[in-house]
């Protein structure tokens, strides 16, 4: 990570902090941000419910954070934006394996990587199945994982929307985990994250349920 790249992410961050979240959305709450290791690679696993979730939980934790990012957004000027960020295509509904090389590479190298298990935006009822591939990286690297609860973004922007509404947006960051901390294999390791982010959620009031056991 160079210093122009962290002085960069740093602009950016601030910026649409304050002056979108802050002003056009009703702020950003974040809880219990010490959990997030200050150095050294974790995993940030959250919820997923808006499109404003990335930049919510980026903007609402000091650690620079890289992601995955639908092939889709990497065009024109705002597909340099987001790559300049820490950003990386990933194609949906196929195996990536240069996205999960990628994701892998930048964990061994003591990033922070953010994630999101369902792998697409839920409607707030219930979470979808966790995607196989974080329990994968978890094993594999073994870096803590960090759950995410991200409430009230499905209000600002739900799914479908096209218009923002003004709500305030808390991001909880539960304790961090290991694979193998949770017996089941890769199984018991994706319904432990998804219990922790639903109660996550819970706790600071939407009634996000688990997804159902297959």
């Amino acid at each position: 990570m160079t210093a122009k790249r962290s002085l960069w992410y740093a602009f950016i961050r601030g910026t649409v902090k304050h002056l979108f979240f802050g002003l056009r959305t009703g702020g950003l709450r974040s809880i219990t941000e010490s959990n997030i290791p200050r150095e050294g690679a974790v995993i940030l696993a959250a919820n997923h419910l808006s499109h404003l979730d990335p930049p919510a939980i980026g903007c609402g934790t000091r650690r620079q954070l890289s992601f995955m990012a639908k092939e889709e957004l990497f065009k024109g000027i705002f597909g340099k934006i987001i790559a300049s960020l820490g950003a990386f295509p990933v194609r949906r509904g196929e195996g990536d394996t240069e996205s999960i090389r990628h994701s892998l590479a930048l964990l061994q190298s003591g990033h922070a990587l953010l994630l999101f298990p369902e792998g697409t935006r839920g409607d707030g009822k219930r979470m979808g199945p966790v995607n196989r591939g974080v329990a994968m990286m978890a094993k594999r690297t073994g870096v803590p994982v960090v759950p995410v609860g991200v409430v009230g973004s499905e209000i600002v922007l739900p799914r479908g929307a096209k218009k923002i509404s003004r709500h305030r947006i808390t991001l909880v960051y539960g304790e961090p985990f290991t694979f193998d901390s949770v017996a089941g294999g890769r199984d018991g390791f994706a319904s432990e994250l998804a219990q922790r982010i639903s109660a996550l959620c819970q706790v600071n009031g939407l009634d996000l349920q688990p997804p159902e056991e297959s």
